[in-house]
């Protein structure tokens, strides 16, 4: 296995570890392990954000692209963003809710695997679909905020909510984890209908 390769396998493992040290309780058996658990999260995101920068550059670099990768590379992305949604949902946001609504996570991630799917059945026909403008933004979103909520997160819980008074940024954190995940389920929903819908000669050549 080449060390692209490696890489990608890496950020699978990693995205264990990011659900660990973001979920364990802060009264639990194992917290001592994670003593600023959700810090340790973030960090851990933004390694294993950055192994996909670098599994890529090096294949492209040094021509080591190979079927595995192309295969596992976009689902190991997949499997470390949808982790991290579905982790918000655990969450609490002001007044007890749920951080990041059910919803918005479903359509994300029902979005993201359709996409995936379209990809394989194109890569059989020997179709390379092109990735467009609007699924950029769609990741730079969810990348965003996806770091923003981590950011916020590891603020409320060990960096004693930056000096702010804990029930104020609390509210405001959560009103902004919001309307990123608005902006974020919003750029998803239609940059998925816009690829979908330009390319629906791959999945309805045979329906």
């Amino acid at each position: 296995m080449n060390l692209p390769n490696r890489l990608t396998v890496a950020r699978i493992g990693l995205t264990g570890v990011f659900v660990a040290a973001l979920l364990l309780p802060t009264d639990g058996r194992f917290h001592a392990f994670f003593p600023y658990g959700k810090t340790l999260a973030l960090a851990v995101f933004i390694v294993a954000g950055l192994t996909d920068w670098w599994d890529g550059m090096l294949a492209r670099k040094h021509k080591l692209e190979t079927n595995f990768g192309a295969l596992l590379d976009p689902v190991a992305d997949k499997i470390l963003t949808t982790a991290a949604f579905i982790c918000f949902i655990e969450m609490r946001a002001h007044a007890g809710n749920a951080l990041v609504q059910g919803w918005m996570v479903l359509l994300i991630v029902s979005r993201d695997f359709l996409v995936t799917g379209l990809r394989l059945v194109a890569q059989e026909r020997g179709v390379v679909l092109k990735a467009e403008r609007l699924g950029k933004h769609k990741t730079i979103s969810q990348m965003v905020t996806i770091i923003v909520t981590l950011i916020g997160l590891a603020a409320r819980q060990d960096w004693g909510s930056l000096g702010v008074e804990p029930e104020m940024f609390d509210q405001m954190f959560s009103v902004a984890v919001f309307w990123l995940m608005m902006v974020t389920v919003g750029l998803t929903v239609i940059s998925g209908f816009v690829y979908f819908w330009k390319n629906q000669e791959v999945f309805l050549r045979d329906a």
